[in-house]
């Protein structure tokens, strides 16, 4: 192992991953921090991986936002951003007390802890190890070689994470998490290959594919700090697909930036792939996580309130197709709080020079990956689907995960709400219905144009991993248990699969929301009772049904009134659902 360190690095980090790039990016990457021709490298005084540190003068937390876990201070996200990140994994900054999680000693602490993976022992026998080619905060990175065996002199990349530093059940635990889940990921062109894990009395070895290629952020410095449309739909499309397949599998990767993808090669058509799991976690359907986890200028502004799920992966998407097309910083201030304010508060501009001169497609992209509210982002397969980059060679549109949920709550509507969703359905436009036409197209539908619950189940059979068995993706299947003695038509499933909330973020939703129910009233709307509406809304008898449903209701007719209308497509309100 002497082999690892005699190569010293001044890329200070917390990136997990090799770092393959070369010298020259590498000054390329100094030089910038220090021109004003690149606005992305402000400088701040904040700790950042866009400030370039010697180790002597690195921080323990470079960068902003890295680690936090529950139970967390109010009331500002950023107060403790720092003692958390120390507490997690035991480490200190210059001039800092060690901070031990939940124990005296520390000492004590981290010898009571299990650094036992149960992986194989025999790294050294394998693999000839090579020079450094990167470190990171919690590990280092070297290029190796296979010593026998069909792979023979074949280069791999070893993330070498030195079990001393290992000194919280958490930091042992994120190790034993990420080895699962890049043993779980598997099949895509776009992720990284994982070989297999090793471990010996001092270090896990990671064994990976070796990436070459550099960095996308080296990418991004060697055209002048931003890319044209064309170039970043070609970045923008792997990335989507990568994260459209981690998001069926039911895995958040929770640490989408620049620097974790590496293109494979130096060649300008390099496949990019994604790297560094070692944040990332599994997801079940309906669960929300709390750990707020990232690096400030990418973190969703739902991860600082403590309830997030995939939906953050795509916010942190945005962020990078932000920086690509105009080469700054959609959320930026110099301290930390200061960036979590404007993440929760602040929208990013579209005023400014690039902004005017690029196409209104891809303006339109971007806010609609960078929406505050969850519900109404696009999905990773949503994105390749907008018109902005469905057109772009050839991009198929993966399975969504979202439809699954989204026919979930659909299954277990009443029969009004149904109406009102398939009368809301028959407004979408041509654009909208290609999203909805390329997912009913891979659930592969039978000659008469129906789908049934055995689609559903090949579809996911014929997209699974080991991970969507972990994230529990297949329970799903119990919800949508009536599609098992009827089938579903194209009309039907875009009613069942189509997202209220996105509409609602649309500029013509106003418009959407009226024809559909000039529809609804013509086909759907009847005399109901406010007793029955309340039946309808699963109100239990202790609400007060007549002072909360009495605007839902025209008394010229006793009709469903427009109100009525739009607040029956989202189902019951989370005010109904306190009432109950």
């Amino acid at each position: 192992m002497g082999l690892c360190f005699s190569k010293s690095s001044s890329n200070d980090n917390n990136n997990h991953y090799p770092e393959s790039q070369s010298n020259e990016n590498k000054k390329e990457r100094e030089n910038a921090n220090k021109s004003p021709l690149f606005p992305f490298y402000t400088p701040s005084p904040a700790h950042s991986f866009f400030s370039k540190k010697s180790p002597a003068n690195s921080s323990s937390c470079s960068t902003p936002g890295r680690l936090f876990k529950l139970p967390f201070p109010p009331p500002s996200p950023a107060k403790h951003i720092r003692s958390v990140l120390a507490r997690r994994h035991c480490s200190v900054k210059p001039n800092e007390a060690t901070i031990a999680e939940g124990v005296g000693d520390s000492g004590a602490a981290t010898a009571l802890l299990d650094k036992n993976f149960g992986f194989s022992k025999h790294f050294m026998s394998k693999y000839e190890v090579g020079v450094e080619v990167g470190r990171g905060h919690f590990g280092y990175t070297c290029a190796a070689t296979f010593k026998k065996g069909a792979m023979k002199g074949h280069q791999v990349a070893v993330k070498v994470i030195p079990k001393a530093k290992m000194t919280t059940a958490i930091a042992v635990e994120d190790v034993r998490r990420e080895v699962k889940i890049l043993r779980a990921l598997t099949g895509h062109k776009n992720l990284v290959q994982f070989y297999d894990a090793y471990e010996d009395h001092d270090n896990v070895y990671i064994v990976m594919e070796l990436c070459e290629g550099g960095e996308l952020l080296d990418r991004l410095l060697s055209r002048g700090g931003q890319y044209a449309e064309e170039d970043a739909k070609a970045v923008l499309r792997q990335i989507l697909n990568v994260v459209a397949f981690c998001h069926l599998q039911g895995v958040v990767h929770r640490d989408l930036k620049p620097e974790n993808f590496l293109f494979s090669s130096m060649d300008e058509n390099s496949a990019l792939k994604v790297i560094d799991f070692g944040l990332s976690d599994f997801v079940k359907p309906d669960q929300r996580l709390n750990d707020i986890v990232g690096s400030a200028y990418y973190v969703a502004p739902e991860v600082l309130h403590r309830a997030y799920s995939t939906e953050a992966d795509i916010w942190s998407i945005g962020v990078i197709a932000y920086i690509l097309l105009c080469g700054s910083r959609p959320f930026w201030a110099r301290t930390e709080s200061g960036i979590f304010h404007a993440v929760l508060k602040v929208n990013p501009s579209f005023d400014q020079p690039p902004w005017p001169f690029l196409s209104p497609e891809a303006r339109d992209f971007v806010k609609k990956l960078l929406n505050k509210d969850p519900r109404k982002r696009m999905t990773a397969a949503q994105a390749l689907s907008h018109p902005w980059i469905k057109n772009y060679k050839d991009v198929k549109v993966p399975l969504d995960i979202l439809i699954f949920k989204l026919m979930k709550a659909y299954m277990r509507s009443s029969s009004l709400r149904k109406a009102a969703l398939r009368a809301l359905s028959k407004t979408l436009t041509v654009d909208e219905l290609f999203y909805m036409k390329e997912q009913f197209t891979v659930l592969e539908p039978s000659k008469n144009g129906t789908i049934s619950l055995e689609n559903i189940k090949a579809a996911l059979v014929k997209n699974t991993t080991d991970a969507m068995k972990e994230s529990r993706i297949p329970d799903l299947l119990a919800s949508l248990n009536a599609l098992q003695y009827r089938r579903m038509d194209f009309d039907e499933f875009c009613a069942a699969a189509l997202s209220v909330h996105q509409l609602e973020a649309l500029d013509g939703w106003e418009q959407h929301a009226r024809c559909a129910y000039e529809l609804f009233e013509k086909d759907g709307n009847r005399a109901i009772v406010i007793e029955e509406l309340a039946s309808e809304l699963s109100l239990g008898p202790s609400v007060p049904v007549h002072a909360v449903l009495h605007d839902w209701i025209r008394h010229t007719d006793g009709k469903l009134s427009f109100l009525g209308f739009v607040k029956l497509l989202h189902g019951p309100s989370r005010s109904l659902a306190k009432a109950k």
